[in-house]
């Protein structure tokens, strides 16, 4: 299956995997979180953007597209995870920074340097307490820059996600059966 990436990417067809195991973010879903980031930051000229969960990964070839100085997507099928370097070959980024592991197993050791911006995109059947754990990951081994923006879409039906006590939830939005959630890491005191 093919899609369209918009952004500074001239809107150029990404290969998806067949069959149900991974569930694309909507091509709406992902402009309103796009355009929900750069009011956030202004630009992602230059940060630092992790995912999760990666998929195909469209949210973080977008963001690249889009200015983002270093891009991480984590995808654990093997497979998968190489569709993802084809789709960033083909849209002129062959030196992506894809990580073919389990988010779990990425989060466990500190990265060389943390994240301005952390989107996360578990499958529906990851459990709410497997989720937290991610985020406790994600906060607590300096995945994050102080004030990043940490962003975790699930199903409408899904409770708030439990934020670490460092991350504070800033707001969700809902977009169909689609909701997503925006946290806040925590800057230090003065």
């Amino acid at each position: 299956m093919t899609r369209i990436i918009g952004g500074a990417a001239g809107g150029r067809r990404l290969t998806t995997p067949r069959g149900a195991r991974t569930r694309p973010t909507s091509d709406r879903v992902r402009e309103a979180l796009f355009s929900a980031i750069e009011s956030w930051c202004g630009s992602l000229q230059g940060l630092r953007f992790l995912d999760l969960y990666a998929g195909s990964g469209a949210v973080g070839l977008e963001a690249w597209s889009r200015g983002a100085g270093i891009v991480t997507m984590v995808e654990q099928d093997k497979k998968t995870a190489a569709l993802i370097a084809t789709n960033a070959a083909t849209i002129g980024f062959p030196r992506a920074n894809v990580i073919a592991t389990a988010v779990s197993t990425a989060l466990a050791k500190p990265p060389m340097a943390p994240y301005d911006i952390v989107f996360l995109d578990p499958p529906y059947p990851l459990t709410e307490e497997a989720l937290a754990a991610d985020l406790a990951a994600l906060a607590h081994n300096d995945w994050l820059v102080p004030g990043a923006l940490v962003v975790v879409e699930r199903g409408s039906r899904s409770p708030e996600p439990t934020w670490p006590d460092v991350i504070e939830d800033i707001r969700s939005k809902k977009y169909g059966e689609t909701t997503l959630w925006y946290g806040h890491a925590a800057t230090p005191s003065s």
